[in-house]
This record gives structure tokens, C-alpha cells and sequence, in this order.
């Protein structure tokens, strides 16, 4: 990860970072920081004085009590972005983020049932009862910040699947992969990345499967999918390490494997950004 820092004082001139820069300035009075990695996928999480007010790209950004906040770009994230810093002495100041782009997979998977790639009306009613389910888990901002732990993998095995990926399925064009896929028999164990709470777990989700949620703080949660089993409930507190499912192949898959997916509220992040390499 790149760690960027400054010290900053009242500024009208926007400061610009560019990707992956490491920059460290000693100024004054406000402190701002944001560690993480510039680049089309990332997480980054930072912290401002506390009571300040922070926006992206003219968004609110929520900050909690201690000044502690975290933002998300997605797959196609535009490359320039603008945080604007509002203290409580009434200074406003502009960061210009410019983000890596990144080259994506193209992939393609034969065998899939007919009734996966061309649902009925009922399947279809189904699935979108589950997306309401997991958007509503993922929407929950918490106040507890486990997203400052060195994230862990759930499992070790064979990557068989990278964010950002796009897939066809039986020759017709799906949705962006926006997860790691890790390739493992049927019941093997899957820990919890980082602390948390089990916000989700529903076994047989539609395109999903077995869907597992965890919640770790300020609007970023883990999901995994297609697992056989879950070994905790809703609610649950969890800590890293800690099994938490057993991977499967149910709902839209080929083969055993787990779907580790993040979010930042509904901001889908690359998990493999936030852990070493297997």
C-alpha cells in the first residue's frame, strides 16, 4: 500500500496526488491522511480533525467521531477525483486524486444451465428479492472500524477468478467478475478476513448460493458466495481468523470455489488489494 500523508494549513490551491505517490509535507494545523492505493478498485481509509466535513466528488463523505472516515473507487472509477476538506474554522480545502487505470480479463465458461442464463419470470422475481437482501446488508454503516486490520485470506488455494474480469457465459456477455475466486474443494474451511458482524447469511441464493456477509465497519463489508454451509448466524460477532462458511458450488457456479467480494456501502472494491500476496 501507499501511504499518503500532509499536514496542512488554510489553502485555496487544490493539492493534487497522482497515483501511487508517497508525498509528506510538515505544515500546521489541520492533519489529513489517506493510506491506500490510488488505482481503479481501491479502498483507501484516512483521518481528518475531528467535526470536520469531508466530500468526494461533491458527495458527502461520513467521518466518524475521531476524524476516521473511508472511501471506494470502483472497477471503471474515472481517473481524477476531488476531495474537498471543510474545517471547523471554516477553511476549505481541495485534493485532487488521480487514479491508475487498469487493464481487465476477459474470460469464458461453457456449461452453464440454461435456467442460470435465461431465467424464468419467477427466477427472476427471486433473484431480485436477493439483491434487495444484500444491498440492504451492505448499506449498513456501523461505527466500528475492523477495516484498519491487515486484511487475511479467507482461504488459500488456487486463484481462479480476478476482479474486474469479464466473463461470458455459454458466448453470451455477463456482468463484470467483482471478486477474487478461490478454487478449493466443497467444505473447506473459510475464516473471517478482518473482525466484524455477520450482517447476512442466506443459503441458497439465486445466482449467489450460499451468501455470507460480514460488516466491517463504516460502510465496507466482505461477502462470500457460492458456499456449502454457513458456521455463523446473523449477528454474530466474528473475529479474524475465525471460521465462519465452508466453500461450495451452489448457485451460478462450475465448480467448489469461494466469490470473496467487498464493498464500501455500494462501491465494489478489489479484495486482493488488502491482502499480501497467497
Amino acid at each position: 500500500m501507499s501511504l499518503i500523508s500532509l499536514l496542512l494549513v488554510a489553502s485555496v490551491t487544490p493539492i493534487a496526488f497522482a497515483a501511487a505517490d508517497v508525498t509528506q509535507t510538515a505544515q500546521t494545523v489541520q492533519q489529513f491522511a489517506l493510506d491506500g492505493t490510488l488505482i481503479q478498485g481501491a479502498l483507501l481509509h484516512g483521518k481528518v480533525a475531528p467535526n470536520s466535513s469531508l466530500e468526494l466528488n461533491g458527495h458527502k463523505v461520513k467521518i466518524a467521531s475521531d476524524g476516521s472516515f473511508v472511501i471506494g473507487f470502483g472497477r471503471d472509477a474515472k481517473l481524477h477525483h476531488q476531495l474537498t476538506l471543510n474545517t471547523v474554522d471554516g477553511t476549505s480545502t481541495l485534493h485532487d486524486l488521480t487514479l491508475s487505470k487498469r487493464d481487465y480479463k476477459i474470460s469464458r465458461i461453457t456449461g452453464i444451465a440454461k435456467k442460470i442464463t435465461q431465467p424464468n419470470a419467477a427466477s427472476i422475481k427471486r433473484a431480485r428479492l436477493d439483491s434487495k437482501q444484500v444491498r440492504a446488508a451492505r448499506a449498513i454503516f456501523s461505527t466500528n472500524q475492523h477495516f484498519k486490520q491487515s486484511f487475511i485470506w479467507p482461504v488459500k488455494g488456487r486463484i481462479s477468478g480476478v476482479y474486474g474480469s469479464q466473463r461470458f457465459y455459454n458466448g453470451k456477455a455477463g456482468r463484470p467478475h467483482f471478486g477474487v475466486d478461490i478454487a478449493m474443494p466443497t467444505g473447506t474451511v473459510v475464516v473471517a478476513p478482518a473482525d466484524g458482524i455477520i450482517r447476512l447469511f442466506v443459503p441458497d441464493m439465486f445466482y449467489s448460493g450460499g451468501t455470507l456477509i460480514i460488516d466491517h465497519g463504516m460502510g465496507v463489508s466482505s461477502s462470500f458466495l457460492h458456499l456449502s454451509a454457513g458456521l455463523v448466524k446473523a449477528g454474530d460477532i466474528v473475529k479474524q481468523g475465525q471460521p465462519v462458511a465452508k466453500i461450495g458450488s451452489s448457485g451460478r457456479a462450475t465448480g467448489p470455489h469461494l466469490d470473496w467480494r467487498m464493498n464500501w456501502l455500494n462501491q465494489r472494491v478489489d479484495p486482493q488489494l488488502l491482502v499480501p500476496p497467497m
